[in-house]
């Protein structure tokens, strides 16, 4: 879900191969929330930034990470404007192209979030 809490609105991540592997392998070791905070609830809004501040990377931000992935796709591939915004889950702001956009491109959305976790990976194959 994204967006304010009386305003949220489903939004489906397809995910890589690589991020099904890590889900499987800590697959039973959680409840229901894989990634959980340190009191074991849910990370809250903040979990990302405290993360952060305890590995001392204050020159980090989290928008930092969704910008760099926006600025990978724009510069090294040939994806559509329209499935990058959606795959950051970025609202139309034109209200007649809202109007007629209807699916969710999830199919071409899964192609990008694999090549993108292609990008990510270690040159060692990602056994880091």
């Amino acid at each position: 879900m994204k967006g304010r809490k009386n305003q949220r609105r489903e939004h489906k991540v397809p995910l890589s191969d690589r991020a099904v592997a890590i889900l499987e392998s800590v697959q039973g070791s959680h409840d229901e929330i894989v990634f959980p905070s340190t009191t074991g609830r849910e990370l809250s809004s903040n979990g990302m930034l405290a993360l952060l501040k305890r590995m001392e990377r204050q020159d980090i931000t989290i928008h930092g990470f969704r910008s760099t992935f926006r600025d990978w796709a724009a510069e090294t591939t040939s994806y559509p404007h329209e499935v990058v915004e959606m795959a950051l889950a970025h609202t139309i702001k034109n209200k007649a192209e809202a109007a007629y956009r209807r699916g969710d491109l999830l199919e071409k959305r899964r192609a990008l979030m694999q090549d993108w976790a292609e990008h990510c990976e270690p040159m060692n194959g990602g056994d880091e």
